[in-house]
């Protein structure tokens, strides 16, 4: 298990390249998170839902991602409410009292994390688990399910993952350590010092000093790196992206939505040469564009209010009247259409919004989730790929026509196309396609000085074995191998 000092140490990075590394050293790895809270989720071949964190690990492991991997997932829609998804299903919306209180609901969910744990660890090994936040929330210690307590019912070798960075490693080392109980104290078999900067000869005696007081061996200290891209779990991530447009490239601007959703949608395109893709809710950047793109989110109806309250959504409208192409994902989609109704309820008290009217499409909210991996053809391009992950229904407002953007293998269709520069579809990863990245590049004269024909799966895999390589060189991987053999 890889454990936290805090909350964005690095964990989940670290899971990622441990799964890459014992996938290249001939073993079957799985990662496994009991429970997990993030608004980037994955849809799973079988059509669950997942941590997006996990996904990405499983594909590290080369292994297909499957709801085992993180049976509970924890949706925030507001910021005391969660949209709880228990293997892969969402069975409600709940209070953060309500959830960590003591009662018989916290037991099931307890025994149904145990259950997951049993049957991906019968098919896989080692299992790279992962905690969350501190290990050391001692308020939480009785109704914990994710860090300690998982630990000890799976007989985990524990790995602490500090970050140097902040600042505070001995301290938040130290200290996770001493707070522990006798008994889980003897789990945690060693540290690792994550995001360091500067000459590591300059920590050595840190190393020492870290060895001492909390009488485990340090596996390693991990430099901090920027120059390898592995999809972000945390919206965190994103304050380093809300930089500016720029000339000489096709400016593509995200609406930063407060409950924005699955942003790795972007991934692909955010690395085209041909681009400069920033997130943003400034009035002026938003001017800027030659792209706006409208992404997922959690509570369509809030934020949908939100913009139209801060004046976001005038600037985009003011925009596409100028020639600004429009891009809706999802809650986006939804937003850029005539209205959004929600008679049940199932965002909260708000029944009924109008939307951007961008797009003839009206849309109602129901309480039945769509998750599905999909193939589709997008306009005329066969082969593409991409996942469902909503809440609602939209079809063609009345008396309107909508001509579908892309059409599934089925011959259902799926989104709206208006025109060239106004379109939306349900489907995330629909920009992961090359074919779908130039039709929405074509009509700027900036992206015909050069095509890219990368694929994005390969450009991940290649990646993960950058991120392999890195963690390779200052991980003791023998003494990591040691840990996980040796008899308790």
């Amino acid at each position: 298990m890889l454990a936290g000092t805090g909350s964005d140490v690095g964990k989940s990075v670290i899971a990622t390249a441990l799964c890459r590394i014992f996938r290249q050293d001939g073993y079957s790895p799985a990662p496994f998170k009991a429970q997990n809270m993030a608004l980037n989720s994955y849809a799973t071949p079988d059509g669950l839902e997942i941590g997006r964190a996990q996904a990405v690990q499983a594909e590290a492991a080369g292994i297909p991602c499957n709801t085992d991997m993180n049976p509970l997932l924890l949706k925030p829609s507001s910021d005391h409410t969660s949209q709880v998804v228990l293997n892969g299903k969402p069975v409600g919306n709940m209070g953060a009292y309500d959830y960590f209180r003591h009662d018989d609901g916290r037991e099931v969910l307890r025994k149904e994390v145990h259950a997951a744990f049993d049957r991906l660890s019968s098919r896989y090994n080692p299992i790279v688990m992962e905690g969350a936040g501190s290990i050391s929330e001692l308020n939480l210690r009785d109704t914990d399910l994710v860090n300690m307590p998982i630990a000890r019912y799976a007989g985990a070798r524990v790995i602490l993952v500090a970050d140097i960075d902040r600042g505070g490693v001995f301290a938040s080392a130290y200290g996770s350590v001493a707070l522990q109980t006798p008994e889980d104290k003897k789990l945690i078999k060693g540290i690792i010092v994550n995001k360091f900067r500067g000459d590591l000869r300059l920590f050595e005696e840190g190393r020492r000093i870290l060895e001492d007081i909390c009488k485990v061996p340090v596996l390693g200290v991990v430099p901090y790196f920027k120059d390898i891209h592995i999809e972000e779990e945390d919206s965190m991530e994103l304050a380093g992206k809300q930089h500016s447009a720029v000339s000489g490239r096709v400016n593509v601007a995200v609406i930063l939505l407060r409950h924005i959703s699955n942003f790795t949608d972007f991934g692909m395109l955010e690395r085209d040469p041909r681009v400069n893709l920033y997130y943003t809710n400034n009035i002026e950047e938003i001017g800027k564009a030659d792209i706006i793109i409208l992404p997922g989110t959690k509570s369509t109806i809030d934020d949908l209010y939100e913009i139209r309250r801060n004046g976001v959504a005038e600037a985009v409208l003011r925009a596409h009247k100028d020639g600004t192409t429009v891009l809706g994902i999802c809650g986006g989609y939804q937003m850029m259409g005539m209205s959004v109704d929600d008679p049940m309820g199932i965002e909260g008290s708000v029944r009924r919004i109008p939307g951007l009217g961008l797009l003839p499409v009206d849309t109602v909210m129901e309480g039945t989730k769509v998750t599905r991996q999909v193939t589709f053809r997008f306009r005329d391009s066969d082969g593409c790929t991409g996942y469902e992950i909503h809440m609602g229904r939209t079809e063609a407002a009345k008396d309107a026509e909508c001509s579908a953007l892309n059409t599934f293998t089925d011959g259902t269709a799926d989104g709206c196309f208006a025109d060239e520069r106004t379109m939306g579809t349900y489907i995330h990863g629909i920009l992961d396609n090359p074919q779908v990245i130039e039709r929405l590049l074509a009509p700027f004269e900036t992206a015909k000085s050069g095509s890219t024909a990368l694929s994005y799966n390969d450009f991940k895999q290649q990646q993960y074995d950058l991120l392999a390589d890195h963690v390779r060189k200052h991980i003791n991987i023998p003494l990591l191998y040691n840990i996980l053999t040796e008899d308790d």
